[in-house]
């Protein structure tokens, strides 16, 4: 965790080439939807041009697999970078390709470039060291800020840090202090809420985590892989059968462990996931055979609340029902509102949360809302990530 950031190298005039996060979703249009990512740079690109840096910026978006694609370019992001910048952000027409590397010869202090859609390179992906090296060769410094892949080893996250001096900017280096207090030595009590559909994804997460927290509730739609588990019907929701003894062997772990495991008690549910569908809450040791489970109850919620009011540290992963339809979002929503509320340290991680905050209107009554999703959920596996283990030690 002890890793050289931007404020411990001189970097006063320096090129430096600056791998972002800048994989925003767009429309059909190319209009960037939802800037997040792109607003989270800025403080380290700003505290570069104050040090009046020649700033060379990086990024993926999409998926392009290796190919240019122009439906995946960085055009509308050098924009929105500029109109939030208030200055012109130069962009580039490739990666490592003539233009590139002549803008970046010709950079002058203060100005800043943004390279093409490093995927466009299958390359990138294979972190081919040629590649790491024509990328080193642009500048001086390297500074690491997209958390979102660091759990990658490819030729911008990792690569390059074997040519240039490699440091964090100030975005990794506040994940690194939110999630890592929380995970190393958090204020208790430490709850853990984790949600979504599928118990696969979070295994690691809630093995790891059973000997960090004092109290783990479970929610979603893989609390249904939890109620198979002890022998309930579970009607149509979602459960996953090959996941049962393993729920069973998490629940002792608790158990073993003196954590306290949190399942609900009684479900919502409904024969189709509308608006509209007919809904009902029932114990969820009684869900009938032809309905499905897409939200936790009332009873559930005021057990979960009690248990949020009390802690110190939460931290949040995955939504507890099925909050893109309004009536199936009451769960989510009363834990976004309680955490609002609390006085406690609160982290929230994985895309479908922070979309979640965000619709309850409370994203910025959060301690941390983490930018990384799969980065994140294997920091809290305990997983190295290779993005930062590439990084100078203090």
């Amino acid at each position: 965790m002890n890793k050289k950031t931007v404020k411990d190298v001189d970097l006063k005039g320096k090129k430096v080439f600056v791998r972002c996060d800048f994989n925003v979703p767009m429309d059909e249009n190319q209009k960037i939807t939802d800037n997040t990512r792109i607003v989270a740079a800025l403080p380290t690109i700003r505290y570069l041009l104050e040090q009046n840096c020649k700033i060379i910026l990086a990024s993926h978006l999409g998926r392009p697999k290796g190919e240019v694609k122009p439906e995946y370019s960085l055009k509308p992001v050098a924009e929105e970078l500029s109109n939030q910048l208030g200055k012109e952000v130069i962009m580039a027409k490739d990666v490592i390709g003539e233009d590139a590397m002549q803008k970046a010869n010709h950079l002058q202090e203060g100005e800043i470039l943004l390279l093409e859609n490093v995927r466009f390179h299958k390359e990138e992906t294979e972190n081919d060291p040629e590649f790491s090296k024509k990328l080193a060769s642009m500048a001086e410094i390297f500074v690491n800020d997209a958390f979102g892949t660091a759990h990658r080893a490819h030729s911008s996250t990792t690569g390059i840090a074997a040519y240039l001096p490699a440091v964090s900017g100030f975005l990794i280096e506040k994940e690194l202090q939110f999630l890592g207090n929380a995970v190393q030595n958090p204020e208790r009590p430490f709850v853990a809420i984790l949600g979504g559909a599928k118990v696969s994804d979070k295994i690691g997460v809630i093995e790891h985590l059973i000997e960090k927290v004092d109290t783990i509730i479970i929610g979603g739609g893989m609390a249904y892989t939890f109620f198979k588990a002890q022998g309930y019907e579970v009607g149509k929701s979602i459960c996953e059968m090959d996941k049962l003894d393993l729920a069973k062997q998490l629940m002792q772990k608790a158990k073993e462990n003196n954590v306290k495991f949190i399942l609900p008690i009684d479900t919502k549910i409904a024969k189709e996931p509308t608006q509209d569908a007919e809904s009902k809450t029932v114990k969820c040791t009684e869900i009938p055979a032809d309905w499905e489970g897409f939200d936790i109850g009332e009873e559930t919620i005021k057990m979960i609340v009690e248990e949020i009011k009390k802690a110190k540290t939460v931290v949040w992963n995955g939504p507890l029902g099925l909050f893109e339809v309004d009536q199936f979002a009451m769960g989510t929503n009363a834990v976004a509102q309680t955490l609002a509320q609390i006085d406690a340290t609160t982290i929230i991680g994985g895309g479908d949360s922070i979309s979640a905050i965000k619709k309850a209107g409370v994203e910025d009554k959060m301690t941390h809302v983490s930018t990384g999703g799969g980065a994140s959920l294997e920091f809290l596996e305990g997983k190295r990530l290779p993005g930062i283990e590439a990084l100078m030690d203090k």
